[in-house]
């Protein structure tokens, strides 16, 4: 029998990560982040990372791992997340994988193949050293626009390392790689899962969003980056290109105003908002839950959730692996 996974996910600001705490503590479950940048230690307030307190002794994975100097992609985190994966289930407790990288969640879900993007050092040198000025980067996306004008759809001109790999997997096998993830999600999961996809109405979203950027800024957003900056951190590192530092980073620069930057911060979140939820409707086998305008009413929505893993049997698969976890 599979074993279960429960994925809950979301556009940013939805209200995952209140929920996900009740989600794990009902399932005996702990927590796998989905996220692209609290891998990143130092980088809590622009990630809106879950501190200590609020994970309620819920255990958290792949959190605070990397320092923001390292690089991270999807390779290295399926790699880390499958791992955790198996550590869990040998506690014979349930994975539960939260976050808003849809990419990410597809690689475990699917556990699609990279081999065929295995790192080639001169096709990637050469890509690298293009990318290292902002002419350069626009002339890769054009290329890409060319080569594979999926996945150029699909991926923002700013997020450098995935234009990067698509060309670089075109280069190596004359094949488009959304061609090639297109096949690998078609295979079936190799988990009893139940893929949970958060929504609001999107005004309020929007209205959640400025909210939190204001929020983030009170608690010393800018300080978090200047700290980053003195560091020796720059902006064509892949931490530093996340919302919030990239913003901030320009006005430290000196490129725009603090108040510029601020709504150049809002705007980009909505629009990384709109991205994701058109990411996550692309998705086959989701399941959407609409989140009330008051968040104190999470239980309905926590029952609706656990009724739909009940139907599809993952709670069943969950009792199963806890009356005989993974190592026994």
């Amino acid at each position: 029998m599979k074993k279960p996974l429960l994925i809950l996910t979301g556009p940013t600001a939805v209200g995952k990560t209140a929920l996900s705490i009740d989600l794990a503590r009902s399932v005996n479950g702990e927590i796998i982040s989905a996220d692209s940048m609290q891998v990143y230690k130092g980088m809590d307030i622009g990630s809106a990372k879950i501190r200590r307190e609020e994970m309620q002794g819920v255990p958290h994975h792949l959190i605070d791992i990397l320092e923001p100097e390292q690089a991270f992609d999807v390779l290295q985190f399926q790699t880390m997340a499958k791992q955790a994966i198996q550590d869990i289930y040998s506690r014979g407790r349930v994975p539960v994988l939260v976050g808003g990288t849809g990419f990410y969640i597809q690689s475990v879900l699917y556990d699609i193949d990279f081999t065929p993007i295995a790192d080639n050092g001169q096709i990637r040198a050469g890509l690298e050293a293009l990318a290292a000025t902002q002419e350069g980067r626009e002339a890769l996306y054009r290329r890409l626009e060319q080569a594979d004008p999926a996945s150029a759809k699909a991926i923002h001109p700013n997020n450098i390392k995935r234009v990067i790999r698509a060309l670089e997997f075109f280069q190596l096998t004359g094949s488009r790689i959304s061609d090639h993830n297109e096949e690998q999600r078609n295979h079936e999961s190799p988990y009893c899962f139940l893929y949970c996809v958060l929504n609001t109405d999107r005004a309020l979203l929007y209205e959640r969003i400025e909210r939190r950027v204001d929020e983030m800024m009170e608690q010393g957003l800018l300080e978090e980056v200047k700290k980053l900056k003195d560091r020796g951190l720059t902006s064509d590192l892949v931490s530093m290109q996340g919302l919030g530092y990239k913003e901030l980073l320009e006005y430290l620069n000196g490129c725009c105003s603090l108040e510029e930057a601020v709504q150049k911060l809002k705007q980009n979140t909505r629009h990384f908002a709109k991205r994701q939820i058109t990411w996550f409707r692309r998705e086959r086998d989701v399941t959407w839950f609409d989140l009330p305008a008051s968040h104190h009413n999470r239980a309905a929505v926590l029952d609706a959730i656990l009724q739909e893993a009940e139907r599809r049997g993952v709670l069943q698969a969950a009792e199963i692996l806890q009356k005989r976890p993974e190592n026994e």
